[in-house]
């Protein structure tokens, strides 16, 4: 939900991140968060596959961390994508 804005570039979400570095905790804003157009700040929370576990589990995880580590800081609008 994040490519028009991020000028067609993908984006590696929080879970996938976080599988590969072993822990949320061991993730740094910088390596979830990209700039795209006009200074838009995009966040991918990521899921489990579909059928799979429970897709709020990635939203959930993506917001407590967002907070953690200040990216609602000095901004004026957050936007959330959620399916369902």
């Amino acid at each position: 939900s994040t490519r028009l804005i991020l000028h067609a570039q993908a984006q590696d979400t929080v879970l996938s991140l976080a599988a590969a570095a072993g822990s949320v905790e061991d993730l740094e804003i910088e390596d979830v968060m990209k700039v795209g157009f006009k200074g838009i700040r995009c966040v991918e929370s990521g899921g489990p596959e579909p059928g799979v576990g429970c897709a709020g589990r990635g939203v959930i995880t993506s917001i407590n961390f967002l907070e953690e580590n200040g990216a609602y800081d000095d901004v004026d609008y957050v936007s959330y994508d959620v399916l369902g």
